[in-house]
């Protein structure tokens, strides 16, 4: 399993109108194959600083595969005016998360 992690540096002024966009896009990347789920977290202290998390199959689905189709040319027009800088994306290779024991209610306190 694959992650990427893209780093979206958004306008200040334009958080709200982004996150209306990327609802708008993102059955271009919920299509892609090798497509295995994402979240997009906004910062708390930075709430301008938006993560999106793609878990994909393996990184020839994200590079080249999604990253060379006409999906994502449209997903990153439909994106591009909210940036305030170039976006920095980034891999993880990893399984699922595991679940703390605190996580289970088996801790102590």
């Amino acid at each position: 399993m694959i992650y990427e992690i893209a780093v979206l540096p958004v306008h200040k002024d334009k958080t709200e109108e982004f996150r209306q966009a990327f609802e708008d896009v993102a059955p271009l990347l919920t299509r892609a194959q090798g497509y295995r789920g994402h979240v997009l977290a906004q910062g708390i202290e930075t709430p301008e600083a938006f993560n999106l998390i793609v878990q994909w199959r393996s990184l020839e689905d994200h590079t080249p595969g999604f990253e060379a189709s006409d999906d994502h040319e449209e997903f990153m027009r439909g994106l591009q005016e909210y940036f305030s800088e170039e976006p920095t994306v980034y891999h993880l290779e990893g399984g699922a998360f595991a679940a703390s024991d605190h996580e289970n209610g088996d801790a102590a306190g």
